[in-house]
């Protein structure tokens, strides 16, 4: 959705009798003239970086981590307030930077260079996640598996379904998106990941889904669904290693609750 008064086409004043009364960092967005940053920007940057570099992530809180993140999308302007806006809409920076596309374009102040720059930074957080537990084998990297199943899934707003294909030595082969549906439901076909499971030669395979309600009860349509996937793999001599519901703090596993 594009809004007529971008944050980075936004023409106010750059001083006026209210912003007197904060403090510089914390002045509202402003569009600045061209030329030089105003020395209270460029050394706000320059501080921030400085801690970013010196004490890393943990040093900084998210809106400031956020900021490093904007200033490379809006160069020419306080982006402090921009970085607090997206908290306040979204609640945490992990939920900002998985937020679609179409969330993050209804917040003021948001145009396509923010958006761009948000996604590539999601797309590589899965890819190094990912590349932690590709070609290893599940059992002794369980916990990257989970970590990369809750940085992939954990803060979608709608459900998402996954395959981990296994080999015989239980090295995962493979990764694939089966399905996307709605705010709780989505769509599973046991033949196709049967199906599919038989194109890799995979001897065994894990589901994964998230519910984007935070809690990772199964319902009964999860169980229902499960049973069925196990009766198409077992015709085929494929087993299911488990079904993992990603919430957003944590996961339930079917196996381990006794439903496998």
């Amino acid at each position: 959705m594009e809004h007529s008064n971008r944050f980075e086409e936004q023409m106010l004043p750059l001083f006026d009798s209210s912003a007197l009364a904060v403090d510089a960092d914390e002045a509202e967005a402003t569009t600045l003239p061209q030329g030089r940053l105003p020395s209270y920007i460029k050394d706000h940057r320059a501080r921030l970086r400085e801690r970013f570099m010196s004490g890393g992530a943990f040093a900084i809180p998210d809106y400031e981590l956020l900021e490093l993140i904007l200033f490379r999308s809006i160069p020419r302007q306080d982006v402090k307030p921009l970085a607090r806006r997206l908290l306040d809409q979204f609640g945490d920076f992990n939920r900002v930077v998985t937020a679609s596309p179409e969330r993050l374009g209804d917040v003021q102040g948001i145009g396509q260079a923010v958006i761009c720059d948000l996604k590539i930074l999601e797309a590589a957080a899965q890819r190094m996640a990912r590349a932690k537990v590709m070609q290893r084998q599940v059992i002794s990297s369980w916990d990257a598996l989970l970590d990369y199943c809750h940085t992939a899934m954990a803060h979608r707003e709608t459900e998402q379904f996954r395959v981990l294909y296994l080999d015989r030595k239980n090295t995962l082969i493979a990764d694939e998106e089966q399905g996307r549906g709605t705010v709780d439901h989505v769509p599973v076909y046991p033949r196709e990941v049967a199906k599919r499971a038989l194109e890799l030669n995979a001897s065994a395979l894990i589901l994964v889904h998230n519910h984007p309600s935070g809690d990772p009860t199964p319902s009964q349509a999860d169980i229902s669904m499960t049973r069925k996937v196990v009766a198409a793999l077992e015709a085929l001599g494929i087993t299911l290693h488990d079904h993992l519901i990603i919430g957003a703090s944590d996961e339930l596993s079917f196996r381990s609750e006794g439903l496998l």
